[in-house]
């Protein structure tokens, strides 16, 4: 997947160095209950933990039937420091009590179009659920999208009202 921001490198990567950037991006997640975890900002990159959770009967029923009760989404990243104009991530999250995970890496980098920055995100999904995994691993994957998107727009918004 790939996203662009109007955005430079830098912009984005400084707000991604921001707190509030977090505290506020995960309020207009949609999520039911949300938290900053942690966050640790250093020389040598960003790392950032944070837990969104969706009520049980926001589920929808190819997930509902496998996961009982409210489904709370474990996220972390680790940002490089940019380097010769881009900076690179590692993601993980997991679904807490459910046998799902997400592993992947991003490259944040000057976008080939004019001033902006493009993320490229490459991602695997592993539901460890007989017969119906795959179903819930495009389901995620969808929603990824989505999320993406969705965090594309709030970056955009953010650095237009901070830069």
């Amino acid at each position: 997947m790939a996203i662009e921001y109007e955005g430079s490198v830098e912009q984005v990567y400084q707000a991604l160095r921001d707190e509030q950037y977090w505290l506020t991006r995960l309020a207009d997640s949609g999520a039911d209950d949300y938290s900053l975890d942690s966050m640790t900002v250093r020389g040598d990159g960003i790392y950032v933990k944070t837990t969104q959770t969706l009520r049980a009967d926001r589920l929808p029923a190819v997930v509902a039937q496998f996961h009982r009760g409210d489904l709370s989404f474990v996220r972390e990243e680790r940002w490089t420091p940019i380097r010769d104009g881009h900076a690179t991530a590692t993601v993980n999250g997991s679904i807490t009590g459910a046998p799902a995970m997400l592993s992947g890496t991003a490259v944040l980098a000057s976008a080939n179009s004019g001033g902006g920055s493009r993320m490229d995100f490459n991602a695997t999904v592993q539901v460890d659920v007989p017969l119906v995994g795959g179903k819930i691993e495009n389901f995620i994957g969808s929603q990824l999208v989505d999320l993406l998107i969705a965090e594309q727009r709030f970056t955009t918004v953010w650095i237009t009202g901070n830069a």
